[in-house]
């Protein structure tokens, strides 16, 4: 089991900015347990000159398989719903907080497991090095594991959904909810998808403010 003082990322994170490089490191991190159990490690994806940086908590079982990011039923409503607001997915970069599926199995399931604040810390090093890479000007924070992972544990989605905040790592952070968040309320799906609907249109206004500055 790893000691404390060896649950990071750091001794794995290369000098390089460079993001194929990045990516190459990554997938021998023994940062943190999570490691063990994941098929791969599954790093963020998209342009290296991206404005804006979308942020998940974690991959899911079926990017875990693929070794890509919001692939997933996540991943197409989040497609979906940035097509009808007016962002291009292509020219966003999109990645998560942990970098491995943490999960528990339920007979031939393997079902998410929330990562934890250790987890997280140990795998900020990977973050904190795709954003010195990128240097994006606008961070989406996608459900408040993501949010309080940039902004701290006192951040709530309930409270500052939607409301735009300076951040060292770039000009301005949003965040709103993840798109698991709808898929787990069936009954509430069109009510829950027009709001994050709502959010993105408002982030995709933003953007054009950004880069008409």
């Amino acid at each position: 089991m790893l000691r404390d003082q060896e649950t990071s990322a750091t001794p794995w994170v290369p000098a390089s900015r460079n993001l194929a490089t990045l990516r190459k490191a990554a997938a021998e991190c023994h940062g943190c347990h999570l490691y063990r159990h994941a098929t791969q490690v599954v790093f963020g994806e998209g342009p290296a000159d991206a404005k804006v940086v979308m942020i998940g908590e974690q991959p899911g079982d079926e990017e875990d398989q693929k070794g890509r990011p919001f692939v997933g039923p996540s991943g197409r409503l989040l497609s979906k719903a940035m097509h009808e607001s007016g962002l291009d997915r292509e020219k966003i970069y999109v990645t998560n907080a942990v970098k491995h599926f943490k999960f528990v199995e339920r007979g031939k399931r393997r079902i998410h497991a929330k990562p934890d604040t250790i987890e997280i810390s140990a795998c900020r090093p990977w973050l904190e090095a795709e954003f010195e890479a990128i240097a994006p000007e606008l961070v989406v924070c996608l459900g408040a594991t993501a949010a309080q992972a940039l902004m701290g544990s006192s951040f709530r989605i309930t409270r500052q959904r939607g409301v735009f905040f300076p951040h060292e790592w770039a000009k301005q952070l949003v965040a709103t909810v993840h798109p698991s968040a709808i898929l787990r309320v069936p009954e509430r799906y069109d009510e829950e998808y027009a709001l994050f609907v709502r959010d993105l249109r408002t982030i995709a206004a933003r953007v054009k403010e950004l880069e008409s500055a």
